[in-house]
């Protein structure tokens, strides 16, 4: 595994092939700030080309997965001077930049949503391969209770729980609970206390560990195709990639495995 960067605002641990990104910004319900986003960019650039990552989880610390963006840091963003591009600007494309980039990851993404998901937060469990959570977590879009609006989540919310969903929740500035969160697709599941979320949590990476990694990122490209590119050409697409997969290393790995009524050498662990 190629090494991580340092970080102050986030607490990194790899376990195997399992990479734990927790948001540690406790005084603050792990708001999210300049320093947080780049280095969750960091993190994920580091990782992009390994696949000895196969699956990142991202939690929060102190019960709290996310309040969404540092109000007092954005307090302190200048005002747009003349001929100056205006820096508030830039930092908040920097929010959709970076939550493309988490969209986008190879590895298999796990979002444990606890306490609050709001704002940025939220955004982050629509970006999210996997989202459980807490029965009592509660995720909300309140920007427009601030005068603003929910600007480069927007999208991603759009596409995780649909254009009707996405309207009432942000523009009424309505809360879910973690059930509510599960019923209109949000989150995935949802449970009752924290014990059954980390067994919940441990059973998905023991299922995840029998997959192989090549195969995942390359199961996430062809997902994310959907809807960009003609039905023709995902198809060809998909062929080519079914090909590729099917006469690479895993591809050959897997047959034999299934052959010889053995466990594939990426899932020996589990």
């Amino acid at each position: 595994m190629r090494s991580l960067p340092s970080c102050e605002t986030l607490a990194l641990r790899c376990d195997d092939w399992c990479l734990h990104i927790t948001f540690n910004r406790p005084e603050v319900k792990n708001a999210l700030n300049t320093r947080m986003w780049e280095e969750l960019s960091a993190v994920f650039a580091a990782i992009d080309e390994d696949r000895s990552i196969r699956a990142v989880v991202l939690r929060g610390a102190s019960g709290t997965f996310c309040a969404g963006g540092d109000m007092k840091e954005r307090a302190t963003i200048a005002a747009p001077q003349a001929g100056v591009d205006d820096p508030m600007l830039a930092r908040n494309r920097m929010g959709g930049r970076i939550l493309t980039q988490i969209d986008r990851a190879p590895q298999v993404v796990i979002a444990i949503v606890e306490g609050a998901a709001m704002g940025g937060g939220f955004g982050m469990v629509c970006v999210a391969d996997v989202a459980l959570a807490l029965a009592d977590a509660r995720m909300a879009m309140p920007e427009v209770t601030l005068g603003i609006v929910p600007a480069q989540i927007s999208p991603f919310i759009t596409r995780r729980i649909g254009h009707s969903q996405a309207r009432r929740l942000a523009l009424t500035a309505g809360a879910l609970d973690g059930r509510q969160a599960a019923a209109i697709g949000l989150v995935h599941e949802a449970y009752a206390d924290t014990a059954a979320l980390d067994a919940a949590l441990a059973a998905m990476l023991q299922r995840l560990a029998r997959c192989a990694p090549g195969a995942l990122a390359a199961t996430k490209k062809l997902i994310a195709l959907t809807g960009t590119v003609p039905l023709e050409d995902h198809l060809d697409i998909a062929a080519s990639s079914f090909v590729a997969a099917l006469r690479g290393p895993e591809g050959v790995e897997g047959a034999a495995s299934f052959k010889e009524k053995r466990k594939p050498e990426w899932g020996r662990a589990a």
